[in-house]
This record gives C-alpha cells, structure tokens and sequence, in this order.
C-alpha cells in the first residue's frame, strides 16, 4: 500500500522557491469546465459500447426465435442469452477495483476496449450457441472490469459543482447505447450490427489516449510532475499557478492519514472497512440500487410487452414499449440537466414518490380489473400511461441517484473496492428482480406485484429522506466528513460559497492504493 510521503518531504515545487503561488488571470467559466466534459465524454464512449452489448440481445433473440434461424437454440439456450452476460457483470465487478487502482483508471478504461472487440468479432462469425454464449461472457465480465474506473474517474478529475451533473451522464450513455442497438436493428441483419460495433472501441480508445489520467491516482502512485500536468490540462489548460491551491490541498491530504495513525503498516487492509465512513454510504447505495430495481423499473423495463398487454393498454403494447424506452432517455437527460439545480436530495425523493404513486394507480387499476369492478377497457389509457410516467420520474433520479453517489461518497481508501461490490449489488439485484418477475404475477397476481412495487418505492423515500446527505457543490472531503459525523450536509452550500470550491475541485483526500478485491 502506497504510503503516502513523510513529512520532511517536498511535493513537486510549484515554483523555484517552492511558494504557493495565486492565479494571475482569472480564467472564463467554459474554458475551465470545456476539458471536463471532454474527458468525461471520452469515458462515455466506453458506456456507449457497453449499452450497445446490453442492448444486442434485443435484436438478436428474435432473429433466434424464427421458424429457421441461422443459429438454432433452444429455450434454455435462449433465455442465457438473454441473461448470461447481466450475471457475469458482478463477476467483473470484484476485480474492478484492484485492476482500476493497480494500472490507473485510463489505462483500465482502455483495457476494456480490447474485449468489447472481441466479443463483436465472435457475434459476426458465430455459427452455434457456443460463441454466442462466449461473446456474452466477455461483454459481461468486461462491463464488470469498467465499474469502477468509469465512476471513480468522473468523481476524481470534476469540480464540484459540475461533478452530479457529469456523472450523470454515464447513465445516458448506456441508454442511448441500447437504442443505438434498436435503431440499427431495424435497418439491418445482426450480424451487419455486430460488424458496424466495432467501430466504436476502436473510436473510444483513441479518444481515451487524449485524456489525462486521474490527478488523485497520481499523486497516490506518487508521480506528482505528472499530476500536476493532469490537473493543468482538466482546469482548462492553465499554467501551474492556477491549480497550486488545489494540487497543494491534494498533496497535503496524503500526510493526513499518517498524521492520524490510520495507514500504519502493520494495520489490517480490512480496517477501513470497518468504520463508519464507510458502512454509511454503503448502505446508502445498496439501498439505492434496491429502491431502483425492487421499486418497479428493472421489471418493467424487461417484461413491458407482457405487461401493457395484461393491462389492455389501448396502443399497441410494442407501441406502448418504444415509449416506455423514450421516457426513460428523456427523464435520464432530464435528470443531467437538473441536477445540477435542484440538488440530489430533492429530485431523488421527488423521484421515489412519483414512480411509488404511478404503481399505485396501476395497482389499483389492475385490481378493480382483476374484480370485475370494470367491465371495458375505456379507462385503460390510465394505468398505461401511469406506467410511461414512471420511467420518466424514476429515471429523472432514484435510478441514477446510487451510480453518481459510488463515486462521491465513499472514503479514498475504500472507494476502488466499495465501487466494485455496490456495482455487483446493483447487477444482483436487476438479475433478482428479473427472475422473481413471473414467479411473483403467478402467486400474488400483477395487480399485487404492483402493489409491492408501489410500497417499496414509498419505504424507499422515506429512508432516504433521513440517510441522504446534499453533496451537490460539496467537495469529497466535505462528503468524507459528513460520514464520519463531523458535519452535516442535509442542505446545499449557498452559492456564494461556491467559487472558493472551485478552486479544490473535487478535492480527493488521501489517495491510498486499495487492493481489497484480491482478498476476496
């Protein structure tokens, strides 16, 4: 483990007498936030390619399903396809981290393009469910391998007051991936798809090769001359004297766990996973993930054509499906643009409260259906376009809220391994609420499944009320505070505050190696 530097030691000079120096010029609002986005949108062509995997198998399971397709499978065959790669992502997940922290979060971002290449080249020429499975495998793992780097590496390199709206991002990315899949779909063979796919690993590694690595890894590696040309090139491609409050303030946090005795050498590297800044978020977003999933949309999401048709939905169900895939892209736009104003708490519990709402209506829709209390189908349009509603709020927060907090509120020296194992939580659960789907319509009926659906997510906003702190415009060490009980951030910083962060930026306190997941 990287022990930070002792405190006699200078750190990489910022001028020839070693002073702090003050920016002379102050530079535009674009120009400082302009490199950011560039680096984040880097990254977002790796997400983009790992929607398009996830999306794939929507083209591709009904090209198998035809009287003679050109592979033949069978039903248990088929329903791997359709989940194979969903469960392995978990696998990658635990190795995320330590990979991520070992090579660097760019270098691992880039590794994972390879694969991704791969599995598109065995797609293309696969002739049995053998490389079909093999392909899935790869794309599975290596959305596993990504976890970690793609939402540590937006946390580390963004100023706090465009971090939330960046990072959530990511979610976009991924969402516009799959449709990417759709609409290329409908135009040409799977096979003609998988080809066009490569292309875009092969765009998104150039582009990572543009970017600088994560200042905060850097200076954990202990490779300053280099963190400080990273954080000159994510600042806006300023002079050193423009980020010396911030590298200095970096710098300085290395010294701060020596100083409180807490990466002594002969200390547990499970130690920090013992405390209290750690098990707090944790459990936030585990909790968060749970709300998402068990609260409706993952379920829905999956098993819409089924569902509006139980419901006589009064458009077509596959209709009624597109829709369904247009509001969540709109809610999760929606969510990047606000976020940034409303702050996390608000939209998230706003979030919760109006998906719980939109399956309470089709829960008692349905019921008074099952009953007989209805007898046409007039009303139908209800309970249809409740459910359309509901991909919209819920992606406007409660299923972005968990993946922007994995990279703010977790403790450097936990973050690689937390990041990878709430990531596997995450996938578990999707994977759960999937499989569980059918099984709960046959023994409690959809209308009940609803209802269920419709508790958790008012459950969910309550507990959130009272455990999710506002760490919009926060830095990470204010974050890192409020989970260790040294402060409290319920409310957002008045924006007066907001420019002196800006000179931290999301200021990463104690950089430490953290290679958990070898352990496990």
């Amino acid at each position: 483990m990287h022990s930070g530097v002792s405190n006699g030691q200078k750190l990489t000079p910022c001028d020839k007498n070693g002073t702090i120096n003050s920016p002379t010029e102050p530079i535009s609002k674009w120009r400082e936030a302009a490199p950011q986005i560039l680096a984040v949108a880097a990254k977002n062509l790796l997400l983009i390619g790992f929607g398009c995997t996830l999306g794939f198998s929507t083209i591709l399971i009904p090209e198998l399903q035809k009287p003679e397709p050109e592979i033949f499978v069978t039903l248990e065959e088929l329903t791997w396809i359709s989940s194979m790669n969903l469960i392995l992502v978990p696998v990658g997940c635990l190795g995320s981290g330590f990979i991520s922290q070992y090579l660097g979060r760019r270098k691992t971002m880039m590794l994972a393009n390879g694969p991704f290449v791969a599995a598109w080249l065995l797609y293309h020429y696969a002739y049995n469910s053998t490389m079909l499975f093999c392909a899935l495998a790869l794309t599975g793992l290596t959305g596993g391998l990504l976890e970690a780097p793609v939402l540590t590496y937006v946390a580390e390199i963004t100023q706090p007051h465009l971090r939330g709206m960046l990072a959530a991002t990511s979610t976009t990315a991924v969402i516009f991936g799959v449709f990417i899949q759709l609409f290329a779909g409908s135009l040409t063979n799977w096979r003609t798809v998988a080809l066009i796919n490569m292309a875009l690993p092969a765009f998104c590694f150039i582009s990572l090769l543009m970017i600088p690595e994560s200042p905060h890894w850097l200076i954990g590696k202990g490779r300053f001359d280099e963190a400080v040309k990273s954080l000159r090139w994510l600042r806006g491609w300023v002079s050193e004297s423009h980020v010396n409050d911030e590298y200095n303030g970096l710098c300085e946090s290395i010294r701060r766990p020596l100083a409180n005795g807490e990466l002594d050498a002969g200390d547990s590297k499970w130690k920090p996973y013992a405390n209290r800044s750690f098990y707090v978020p944790f459990f936030l977003v585990c909790w968060g993930f749970f709300v998402g999933n068990f609260g409706g949309m993952a379920a829905l999401q999956t098993f819409a054509v089924f569902i509006f048709s139980e419901l006589k939905a009064p458009i077509d169900e596959y209709t009624a499906t597109v829709l369904l895939g247009a509001a969540e892209l709109i809610g999760t736009l929606s969510c990047v643009m606000l976020i940034h104003f409303t702050g996390k708490r608000k939209l998230s519990i706003f979030s919760t409260l109006g998906t719980s709402a939109c399956y309470l209506i089709a829960a008692i829709y349905k019921s008074m259906l099952d009953h007989g209390t209805i007898e046409n189908t007039e009303h139908a349009w209800l309970p249809t376009y409740a459910l359309i509603v509901s991909a919209f709020l819920c992606h406007v927060g409660i299923r972005l809220l968990p993946w922007i907090l994995i990279g703010e509120v977790f403790a450097p020296s936990v973050r690689s391994g937390a990041s990878g194992a709430s990531s596997s939580f995450a996938y578990v659960c999707t994977f759960l609420v999937n499989k569980v789907f059918l099984y709960m319509v046959n023994g409690i009926t959809l209308a009940g499944t609803f209802w269920f659906y419709a508790v958790v997510g008012l459950v969910g906003s309550l507990v959130i009320y009272f455990i999710l702190p506002e760490t919009e415009g926060r830095t990470l060490r204010e974050i890192e505070d409020h989970f260790c009980g040294i402060r409290n951030l319920n409310e957002r910083p008045e924006k007066p505050a907001l420019p002196g962060k800006q000179r931290w930026a999301a200021t990463n306190p104690i950089p430490v190696t953290d290679d958990i997941e070898s352990k496990l």
